[in-house]
């Protein structure tokens, strides 16, 4: 007996409500299991897969039977069929996961990674959403140590720490308020200063303690940025815009984190930074001393010398100087009309005129 067409259009209503509003709980799920293979399981749906279903069905266990009996190229190929033909279905995420870590495998990173970024872009709900993050993190990580991606799962080629980077940039785009953000900074940091790229270490250091001052991290970014900048100080006859920047961070470090083991390697930074813009300022003066008898301008870099670093042996240095200067000052002044203690002589009258009219 049907029901009439009233209480089958309610029904339908309340069955689409249920799916739309129904918890996390009723979303079926994929599982597997030796005995049974891979099967739908809770959700209001779950029984509900029609002819497509059981088809991708059918290849997800023909894919799982040759990932058991060690044919993983097989296996990929049958996964990646599922999730190219059945991109809409519950087997899809899986299928691509399942290719991602049949790719690891074989050793064939770029790939697994890919595998991985599909699943994120195209279904950004999957309950796999930190795992697959946590792969893609232990990918870069390996790269940027020098693991060597291997093409058709036994030719390695080169290491590949450029693409490193790019994938935790990728990482931290997926995830920018996960745990992995942070590290990814740090890691694209430690990346660019393995390759030599000073400039970039310090642009992705800055982004960390600005984005994420509250990181355990941040003490370390800190130190790192300003031990970077230090790295660019090229000596006392350069350009001291690179020791101000690690003077001002390790300053910043001390206040900020005066607890931190790393507290001593600051102080030790800092006084070297320091001694080093002193010894530049003594460069300046010496200039201006030596080469062109300005002495107003050798006192303020000898004077600047000292304030910089007052105890090191470079303000000691600028000390002596600064009396070299003056004593040469002194000697050239001229010397005064008379005997020293005599009246200065008086201005001579001047003479009144008169004018008749």
């Amino acid at each position: 007996m049907s029901l009439p067409f009233s209480r089958r259009l309610l029904c339908t209503l309340a069955l689409t409500v249920l799916w739309c509003l129904a918890p996390s709980r009723l979303a079926a799920e994929l599982v597997w299991s030796p005995d049974t293979g891979w099967r739908v399981e809770g959700g209001a749906l779950a029984g509900v897969v029609g002819v497509e279903g059981r088809t991708a069905l059918d290849l997800m266990n023909r894919a799982r039977d040759r990932e058991n009996r060690g044919d993983l190229t097989g296996a990929i190929k049958l996964y990646n069929q599922v999730a190219k033909r059945y991109n809409n279905s519950i087997y899809a995420p899986e299928a691509l996961y399942r290719a991602g870590q049949l790719h690891l495998r074989r050793q064939q990173l770029v790939k697994a990674f890919n595998s991985f970024q599909q699943v994120l872009s195209r279904y950004p709900n999957t309950n796999r959403f930190n795992e697959i993050i946590g792969e893609q993190y232990r990918i870069a990580s390996s790269m940027l140590d020098g693991a060597r991606n291997r093409s058709w799962g036994w030719l390695p080629s080169f290491t590949q720490r450029n693409r490193a980077i790019e994938f935790f940039e990728i990482i931290l785009f997926n995830a920018p308020f996960s745990d992995y953000a942070p590290l990814a900074l740090m890691n694209i940091a430690r990346g660019h200063q393995r390759m030599g790229q000073q400039e970039e270490a310090i642009y992705a250091l800055d982004r960390m303690i600005n984005t994420y001052p509250q990181s355990l991290l941040a003490p370390d970014a800190y130190l790192k940025l300003a031990e970077t900048h230090a790295s660019l100080v090229q000596g006392p006859y350069y350009d001291q815009a690179s020791t101000k920047e690690a003077i001002t961070y390790f300053q910043d470090f001390m206040i900020l984190f005066p607890s931190d083991p790393g507290i001593g390697d600051s102080e030790k930074g800092l006084q070297a930074m320091r001694t080093m813009l002193a010894e530049s300022k003594i460069k300046m003066a010496d200039f201006y001393f030596y080469k062109r008898d300005n002495y107003t301008a050798a006192r303020v870099f000898y004077n600047e010398a000292i304030t910089v670093e007052p105890n090191s042996s470079a303000a000691q240095l600028a000390r002596e100087r600064l009396a070299a200067v003056e004593r040469k000052a002194a000697a050239i002044q001229p010397a005064p009309v008379g005997e020293p203690g005599d009246a200065a002589p008086a201005a001579p009258a001047k003479k009144k005129r008169f004018f008749f009219f």
